[in-house]
């Protein structure tokens, strides 16, 4: 991986894309006040550098029938290693997990779990979470609404250089 230092330039690139991953690249250099290939270059670096990683589109959970969202506080009985990377590799296997952190403090996980409607999830629970290696508790708790919802970081297009990402 190639080091890259972020001018304002590369941090007005990385906040359009974070706003508009689907912005062309004539428009994208356009706000970043240069041309398209020069842009192209840039962004391609960005990539290669890591500050990119990936694409998505923003899917609405209801449109396509997940009306709830759960948040699953997991307590392990053991944090070995070992066992902390096993319940990872396991969770990468459940779809219906769409994040997960490990934590410090009480609890050693928190996943985002979407689901159908309550009983799916309690299903998801009772069947999959509870039933897997090594879990010594869960605390549920239901999101009654998002009102906030922003993927990525804060970029401050107009700071100084930023540190240079290895």
């Amino acid at each position: 991986m190639q080091r890259v230092k972020l001018d304002r330039i590369d941090r007005r690139i990385l906040a359009d894309l974070q706003a508009d991953g689907r912005m062309t690249n004539v428009e994208l250099a356009r706000r970043a006040g240069i041309s398209a290939p020069p842009c192209l270059r840039r962004v391609r670096a960005l990539e290669e550098a890591g500050y990119v990683k990936g694409y998505h589109a923003e899917i609405d959970p209801g449109a396509l029938g997940f009306n709830v969202t759960v948040f699953a506080h997991v307590g392990l009985n053991s944090q070995a290693e070992a066992d902390l990377k096993a319940f990872e590799e396991l969770v990468k296997g459940w779809p219906e997990v769409r994040e997960c952190h490990m934590l410090a403090g009480e609890t050693d996980f928190l996943l985002k779990v979407v689901a159908h409607d309550w009983d799916d999830y309690q299903r998801f629970l009772t069947t999959r979470l509870t039933a897997a290696p090594n879990i010594s508790h869960v605390k549920s708790a239901l999101a009654i609404r998002t009102s906030k919802l922003q993927p990525g970081v804060p970029i401050d297009v107009e700071s100084g250089p930023e540190p240079e990402h290895e």
